[in-house]
């Protein structure tokens, strides 16, 4: 038995626990995650919802250390290759910029083109960063269950300077237009997140309501640095139509009725709380300013009932947009997550009284990209601007030609001209994809301010609607056919070569292998044939004679 420890050892004992504890607690404070899902009707019968999680790590030498709620195998990729900033969307469809806005912080900043989309910033030399790039595409490949390690040719990435994003030239962006988007890539997405989609505002991604929408991009940006450490943002923009049955009868002079649509309606579960390692958990609900304008014009104050409309819940609190000089506002509606449970989940909704007309704010100008010329060699890609008159009815400006706009187009070098035999893809005859082009309109910011309600906590969601939001808009994806040699020749020439081959290695060795005297003996019997003739004698006997 061991003796008894002294008053000062146990008195040292205890301090070490103590001051171990402390550090864990204190490990788990500065580690942060927060959840929030935005709601939106859309003018043209549908609803947006924006699901916004963001994870954050304090500043760390060791990338082996232990995290309690931040995902390890993003620290560990930051760390192994030197990323400053990283962003990789998977989008499903394309945003409509006429129907839902193009000039507000949700089209400005979470908008993505079709397919894959992958820009990364480096803390490398110069010289290091095309093989970093090459391991980093492999290893989001194996994470995200995708083809993004396809992004390491010289024929799908590009090292911009200008146009996208200001660099030094550590910047790398790729594109895979054609990538398809499933559950496979949504899977491992939310396995970063440390509820998972078990509890808290993921539980709402029912994968048959997501995939049946119309659009659905989900996003991954990360950022980091010695000083604040590792930031990452994971979101995911749905837009739907709801399923309801109400809200059909069309008035072609008053507007039209919308739909009538909760969360339930949306995702097939209502919330029923939220992640319990979550620092924050709301939901909230915005109103376009053409809505509020027509219940101020009632008499009334922008509420959660009115004449025109009816939440289903009655929000925590009431946003009001601050600092609007162009007149293009909104208000949003904040639910607190942390009150509701199973016994009373949350199923925020709304029900439409009158009919409406009203439309999203447009970027000054619809881009649109499309092919011209006839044939493979005189072919041209073309970009049209469509002017929305925008600009006029914020700034009173008359003058059309003044209106700055820098377009960012990877066009691969091989665009009217010839692959190399080993670079051709095995569908080369359907055409090739040259990505979604960016129209970015310096002089025109969609930003958007809105009260701070708690001063111990900020909305890492409508922070991010305060940001720098240059107005930017993705054309079309093209589908060039380019000049393709005739596979089929090739298979051709094996085929008949092989032939020709079998046939002659096979009598060659027939000939080998076979025995002198069975080759004679085969020749003999081919060239005499026997013959036996029988015939009667006398005696009764029979005589035969070969």
């Amino acid at each position: 038995m061991a003796p008894p420890l002294s008053p000062p050892a146990l008195r040292r004992l205890l301090l070490l626990v103590l001051s171990l504890l402390i550090t864990s607690v204190a490990a788990e404070n500065v580690e942060e995650f927060t959840e929030e899902l935005l709601l939106r009707p859309l003018p043209d019968r549908k609803a947006l919802a924006h699901f916004h999680f963001r994870s954050s790590a304090p500043p760390s030498a060791a990338p082996s250390r232990h995290h309690h709620h931040f995902p390890k195998a993003i620290a560990q990729l930051v760390h192994q290759f030197h990323i400053k900033e990283l962003e990789l969307s998977f989008t499903q469809g394309r945003w409509n910029y006429e129907q839902w806005g193009g000039y507000d912080p949700m089209s400005t900043n979470y908008a993505k083109p079709p397919g894959v989309e992958l820009w990364a910033t480096f803390d490398l030399p110069l010289g290091e960063i095309d093989a970093t790039w090459k391991n980093l595409t492999h290893t989001l490949s194996g994470l995200f269950c995708a083809s993004i390690n396809f992004l390491e040719s010289s024929t799908a990435f590009s090292s911009p300077r200008w146009g996208f994003k200001l660099n030094e030239g550590n910047l790398r962006y790729g594109a895979l237009p054609r990538e398809a988007v499933c559950t496979e890539n949504l899977t491992p997405w939310l396995k970063l997140l440390p509820c998972r989609d078990k509890a808290g505002i993921a539980s709402l991604l029912y994968r048959p309501s997501v995939y049946k929408g119309y659009y659905h991009s989900q996003k991954l940006k990360l950022a980091s640095s010695k000083s604040f450490g590792i930031i990452l943002d994971q979101t995911l923009t749905v837009v739907l139509q709801p399923d309801s049955v109400r809200g059909k009868q069309l008035h072609s002079a008053d507007g039209q009725l919308q739909p009538s649509w909760s969360m339930k309606d949306l995702f097939n579960r209502k919330l029923s709380g939220k992640c319990l390692v979550s620092k924050s958990s709301r939901v909230f609900f915005e109103i376009e300013k053409n809505i509020v304008d027509k219940v101020d014009k009632s008499g009334t104050e922008a509420s959660w009932t009115n004449e025109i409309f009816v939440l289903s819940s009655a929000p925590d609190r009431v946003l009001k947009e601050i600092n609007n000089m162009d007149g293009h506002s909104s208000s949003i509606c904040e639910y607190d997550v942390s009150n509701y449970n199973e016994d009373a989940p949350l199923d925020v909704g709304v029900t439409w009284k009158l009919p409406l007309i009203w439309s999203c704010t447009p970027a000054p100008y619809h881009a649109n990209r499309f092919l011209m010329g006839s044939g493979n060699e005189r072919g041209s890609i073309s970009l049209s601007f469509i002017s929305t008159n925008m600009h006029k009815q914020l700034f009173d400006v008359s003058n059309d030609c003044s209106i700055k706009a820098v377009v960012f187009q990877v066009v691969p070098w091989y665009v009217k001209g010839f692959l190399h035999i080993d670079e051709y893809p095995p569908d080369a005859n359907q055409g090739f994809d040259i990505p979604s082009a960016l129209v970015t309109f310096p002089e025109f910011n969609s930003s958007r301010s809105y009260p701070e309600t708690d001063s111990l906590f900020v909305s890492p969601l409508l922070r991010t609607f305060k940001e720098d939001g240059v107005v930017k808009s993705y054309t079309e994806v093209l589908l060039v056919p380019l000049t393709t040699p005739d596979f089929s020749m090739p298979y051709n020439v094996i085929t008949f070569t092989c032939t020709v081959l079998a046939l002659y290695f096979g009598s060659l060795l027939n000939a080998l292998r076979r025995r002198t005297g069975e080759e004679e003996r085969e020749l003999k019997k081919a060239g005499n044939p026997t013959m036996l003739i029988c015939l009667p004698v006398y005696d009764a006997h029979i005589s035969c004679v070969i």
